[in-house]
């Protein structure tokens, strides 16, 4: 079934939609399961949206955040996703500190800082195969990578581990990641796109060749893809 991709014409239009549905979808959660557990996406187009759900009113003691991916540097550091989230929301908001559950990133040894977050994840999802999340939210770099899925690295292979450390020869260092199967769980997942210099990337992720090596994106199954006008181009 083909994915649906709602297309805004204004970066600032896919932040208000994103952030509504965000909110219904915790809500309904809350009210069905009575807990909403979420798995985060870094950059620039989730920290805003991440902002407007600060002004937004939820049972905060209710919903568990988690990271589908983290940068090998310290927590405090300005590159740290969890030091956006927690500027662009936790500060912002009144939270339990047992519901944030940031990678513990160990610099020298991040083979040993993925295994412990894996245990976590394990220890929280106890009853599951993969953890089962309510929503992963997912970004796409130009080069069709998702979380810290990058091309042809070895991460993108995993099919057992949840979650794991990941060298990007690019990148000259390694990330931390959620596997493919381990995002693939998720009751929903949602793309957030935008820019032209995505163009590409997102042609050929949804009806290019099929080569997850190389467009790692392509191994989500994601029914929902919010996208701007310049990432689609014409």
């Amino acid at each position: 079934m083909a994915p649906e991709m709602e297309i805004f014409d204004e970066l600032p239009q896919l932040h208000e939609a994103v952030t509504d549905a965000f909110c219904q979808l915790a809500k309904s959660s809350i009210e069905s399961n009575g807990i909403f557990r979420v798995a985060l996406s870094g950059g620039s187009t989730p920290r805003r949206i991440y902002e407007l759900i600060s002004q937004h009113e939820l049972d905060w003691s209710r919903i568990h955040w988690f990271w589908g991916d983290e940068r090998n540097v310290p927590l405090t550091h300005p590159e740290s996703n969890a030091r956006m989230v927690r500027e662009a929301l936790f500060d912002r908001i009144a939270i339990p500190s047992a519901n944030v559950h940031e990678v513990p990133v160990n610099i020298e040894r991040p083979a040993e800082a993925a295994v412990e977050y894996e245990q976590i994840l394990r220890e929280h999802f106890s009853d599951h195969t993969f953890p089962v999340w309510d929503l992963a939210l997912q970004g796409m770099g130009d080069d069709a990578h998702t979380a810290s899925l990058f091309p042809e690295t070895k991460a993108v292979l995993e099919n057992e581990r949840w979650f794991v450390e990941n060298w990007v020869e690019k990148l000259d260092s390694y990330r931390y990641t959620l596997s493919a199967p381990a995002i693939n769980s998720a009751h929903q997942i949602w793309f957030l796109v935008s820019g032209e210099g995505k163009q590409k990337a997102l042609k050929t992720v949804l009806s290019g060749p099929e080569n997850h090596s190389l467009y790692p994106a392509q191994m989500i199954q994601a029914p929902r893809w919010y996208v701007t006008q310049d990432a689609v181009g014409k």
